[in-house]
This record gives structure tokens, C-alpha cells and sequence, in this order.
């Protein structure tokens, strides 16, 4: 399984389209995603007090657009869990039936995550 943070609206066209592409995905050409190790990680690091957002399960087995593992692909200063990591990159969209389940995020009151490892 890989994890992908997403708005709730993005991920409502994704499911009524049947793929999803994230707003980055025309700038980079791939999908960020992050293992179920990673995301609570991830969504502190960029998402901090953010609401409105969704985490996308995705089983790899279903998708149909190809996965690279990579370092990450970032233009500013890294948190330091992100050295000597990688990241899977979906290069492609998010066919609809690969996502098997959507768990809502909300940050607590200090903007922090505090979401299950999904499994």
C-alpha cells in the first residue's frame, strides 16, 4: 500500500472521473505518495494545520500507471526524516479502483496529525 494526501474536492473528481491527478502532478509529472510508515511524517512536515484534507489508500497491485522510488522532489530545505529516503512516485494518474480506502485528516488543536498507520 502507498498513501497519498490530497484535498477532500480533489479526491471527490478523482472518485467521479474514475483517476486522480494531484495540482503537482502537471508540474512534475508524477504523483507524491509516501509509504504508510512515512505519511504521518509527511503530513506533519508539509500539511501542519491544514483541514479539508483526505489520505488516499492506494493497493499498488491495482494501479495502472507505474510507480518509481525515488528521493524526494523538493526545491526548499527538507526535513531531516526525508535523508537518504525514497519516496514512491506514481507517474501517471491514480486509476479510481486502486484507491481502497479514503480516511478523512484532521490536524489537532496545535495543527499537529495524529493519524493511525493505516494498514
Amino acid at each position: 500500500m502507498i498513501c497519498h494526501i490530497t484535498t477532500r474536492p480533489a479526491s471527490e473528481l478523482g472518485k467521479a472521473s474514475g483517476t486522480f491527478r494531484s495540482p503537482e502532478f502537471y508540474d512534475f509529472g508524477f504523483i507524491h505518495c509516501s509509504t504508510p510508515e512515512q505519511v504521518l511524517l509527511v503530513a506533519n512536515a508539509f500539511f501542519a494545520g491544514r483541514s479539508g484534507l483526505v489520505l488516499l489508500i492506494v493497493d499498488e497491485s491495482k494501479l495502472k500507471s507505474p510507480i518509481r522510488w525515488e528521493p524526494p522532489h523538493w526545491t526548499g530545505p527538507l526535513p531531516g526524516f526525508t535523508i537518504n529516503t525514497v519516496f514512491p512516485h506514481v507517474y501517471g494518474p491514480i486509476n479510481a479502483d486502486s484507491v481502497v480506502r479514503t480516511i478523512p485528516l484532521q490536524p489537532n488543536e496545535r495543527g499537529a496529525f495524529l493519524i493511525p498507520i493505516p494498514a
